[in-house]
């Protein structure tokens, strides 16, 4: 079976400034799987784009905060972005990275098909971050993300992909394999046993965790 020493075998001696996640169809049961392995101590934002309708208040707040160690927001336009924290990104709106490290949310045409778009939250931070960040992208049924999880490699970050076999929808992993091979492909419990050594060993411990 991979360990986490196993799985990061390889990769550059960076440490992990941010955590960016993107999922759709079967997005939530694959989170349920990976946000709650993030310990208390874990010193690094997740910022995650979940596909959702754009009409309704999003429940994943109410839903994610028993589960989870780390406390679970939804931020506002030009808030800070705090470490040991995870966000969601707002209904119909995408969520961007600034320059100050501040979240900017933009009401701007649908990216794929989507907004929020994780394309539009991987490039942004891909470029604040650049080596120091990790992106996922989990199950899906369109092609949102591809392009990021590519930004992001191509800016020196860790990329990791869902096993497309495993997800509950293979299209978006899938895609993002093919846009980004470099990236890692691994089962929901291989990346959550990624998050718990992060928490565990502190941030050593996600160094090298996959990049393209």
């Amino acid at each position: 079976m991979s360990t986490p020493a196993t799985m990061m075998k390889g990769f550059p001696d960076k440490p992990v400034k941010a955590i960016v996640i993107g999922a759709s169809a079967g997005g939530v049961e694959a989170l349920v799987q990976l946000l709650p392995a993030l310990p208390a101590g874990t010193d690094v934002p997740v910022l995650v784009v979940l596909h959702q309708p754009r009409d309704r208040a999003s429940l994943l707040v109410e839903i994610f905060t028993p589960l989870c160690a780390l406390p679970v927001r939804e931020p506002n336009d030009k808030d800070p972005i705090d470490p040991g924290t995870i966000y969601f990104a707002p209904p119909d709106y995408h969520m961007l990275v600034d320059g100050a490290g501040n979240f900017a949310l933009s009401a701007d045409e649908a990216v794929n098909f989507s907004r929020p778009s994780i394309d539009v939250l991987f490039e942004s931070a891909a470029d604040v971050y650049g080596a120091g960040l990790m992106a996922i992208v989990l199950t899906g049924a369109n092609h949102d993300g591809a392009a990021g999880l590519k930004a992001v490699g191509d800016a020196g970050g860790r990329t990791i992909v869902q096993q497309p076999e495993g997800a509950h929808a293979w299209l978006m992993p899938q895609s993002a394999i093919g846009k980004c091979p470099g990236a890692q492909v691994l089962g929901l419990p291989e990346i959550a046993e990624i998050f718990r050594a992060m928490g565990a060993s502190g941030n050593d411990a996600s160094r090298g965790a996959g990049h393209a």
